[in-house]
C-alpha cells in the first residue's frame, strides 16, 4: 500500500500563514457562572505547577519527531 501524497498545495499553505498571522482571541467573554466558579477552584498544586513548567521546557527543546517547525 502506498502512502497519499500528504504535500500542502499552495493555497494550504497561504491559509494556514494567514491564520498563523491572525489576532486569536475569545469568541466571548466569560458568563457571571463562570468567573464564580473559576473564583471557587482550589488553587493547582505545587507539584502540577512543576510538571507543567517542565513540560514545556521539555517540549521547547524538541528535537526530531514531534517538533514543531515554524
Amino acid at each position: 500500500m502506498t502512502e497519499p501524497d500528504t504535500t500542502p498545495d499552495d493555497q494550504t499553505v497561504a491559509e494556514d500563514e494567514r491564520d498563523a498571522r491572525a489576532a486569536h482571541q475569545a469568541d466571548r467573554p466569560p458568563t457571571a457562572e463562570e468567573e464564580a466558579a473559576a473564583e471557587q477552584a482550589p488553587p493547582v498544586s505545587p507539584e502540577s505547577s512543576e510538571a507543567y513548567a517542565e513540560s514545556i521546557e521539555r517540549g521547547a527543546k524538541v528535537k526530531g519527531e514531534g517538533q514543531i517547525d515554524l
